[in-house]
């Protein structure tokens, strides 16, 4: 489950982030979908889900964001 997941968020990266969302959109470091490509690969698919879910609700207009790495 966590390779889907890792490819999905590939997809993610590479088609839909890069051709339909131009600029730079995230405002932490690593970006959220590397984040969570770091997450599924240490942790797993449920853990990982779990930890990307909590970043993505970080990540909101009074969050300032900046570097945040997976612990």
């Amino acid at each position: 489950m966590a390779k889907i997941a890792i490819l999905l968020i590939r997809f993610y990266q590479k088609f839909i982030s890069r051709y339909i969302l131009i600029g730079r959109n995230c405002r932490f470091y690593p970006t959220c979908s590397e984040y969570s490509i770091q997450a599924y690969k240490k942790y797993g698919f449920l853990k990982g889900t779990y930890l990307t879910i909590g970043r993505v609700l970080r990540c909101h207009p009074f969050n300032e964001g900046g570097y945040d790495p997976l612990k």
